[in-house]
């Protein structure tokens, strides 16, 4: 086995996962806490690229364009609870279900308006051009900065809900919100901020991507499915499920398109394996959602008390 490369592969899964969590952290806080369902999270994950690149062609700033999306994003994630989301609290999955994906639809045209349907490409500065040695693998400068990224927003997410006063009230809005609104804490309040950091982390995930992959409208609905696999995995309302998760998939997707080929040509013909291999690595992540769910169906880490809502 070549082990630089399978060292570049566990980079390029580490990345992966962490983007998701970034995307999923916040999806997974607003079902867990608000028993909402918001497929227009990935809309805030487009965006973030869009913004990202918008600001970066105007300012000619990278790292301005970054936090400028987050703000964007933060910004929209507040107005769209504010007007939307908090009068579908008290509907069934059903209506959350039918409205945020006209949300996705919405977005997507006022997408097309502003930015024209060519989506938009985001040039990296000199900075962050070229590769950094590690262990004799010559390793993408901004691949360690998605990672170093992804890494600083999970230890600030663990602070921010196991060591904050925030964090307390959102564990409590999680377990009981009907006690924790009796307790005094300011429930409209909560979900506002809560709603609005979810959907600043989607865009900063949009942001972090835009580069590799460009902004382009309808990415959202094209990763929003993973997002949920990653939340239901880890366990609905759990940051630290949503990172477990997110890094266990991550890795299991790149090293599947990887290395599942070779593995497959052991037991079956070239031409055979090298056919089944992609759909067997894209149907990966989903047979361990199942598995997953047979054996705890609140997930890997579901946090105490979750599914009491009230």
């Amino acid at each position: 086995m070549d082990w630089h490369l399978l060292f570049a592969q566990l980079l390029n899964g580490l990345q992966l996962g962490l983007l998701l969590f970034l995307l999923a952290a916040g999806l997974s806080l607003i079902f867990g806490i608000m028993d909402f369902i918001n497929l227009s999270h990935g809309s805030f994950y487009m965006l973030g690229a869009f913004v990202c690149a918008t600001v970066a062609a105007v300012s000619g700033s990278f790292f301005l364009a970054v936090l400028a999306a987050a703000a964007a994003t933060f910004a929209a994630g507040a107005l769209v609870e504010r007007c939307i989301a908090r009068k579908l609290y008290a509907r069934g999955h059903l209506e959350q279900v039918l409205v945020t994906y006209g949300l996705i639809l919405i977005f997507d045209e006022l997408a097309h308006l502003v930015w024209g349907p060519a989506g938009a490409a985001i040039a990296l500065p000199a900075a962050l051009e070229g590769r950094v040695d590690i262990g004799g693998v010559g390793v993408p400068r901004y691949r360690l900065l998605i990672i170093m990224c992804g890494l600083l927003v999970a230890a600030g997410m663990y602070f921010l809900v196991t060591r904050s006063r925030l964090g307390m009230l959102i564990r409590a809005g999680a377990s009981n919100r009907a006690m924790a609104a009796a307790l005094g804490v300011n429930i409209d309040r909560l979900y506002l901020l809560v709603f609005a950091i979810g959907a600043a982390l989607a865009g900063l995930a949009g942001a972090l991507i835009a580069p590799l992959t460009e902004a382009s409208i309808g990415m959202g609905g094209e990763i929003i499915i993973i997002a949920f696999v990653v939340v239901i995995v880890g366990g609905i309302g759990s940051v630290k499920g949503a990172f477990c998760a997110a890094l266990l998939i991550g890795f299991i997707d790149t090293l599947g398109r990887a290395y599942l080929d070779d593995l497959l040509k052991l037991f079956l013909p070239g031409a055979a394996a090298e056919t089944a291999a992609p759909a067997l690595s894209a149907m990966s992540v989903y047979v361990l959602m199942a598995c997953v769910l047979a054996l705890k169906p609140r997930g890997l880490f579901a946090p105490a008390g979750a599914g009491v809502k009230t």
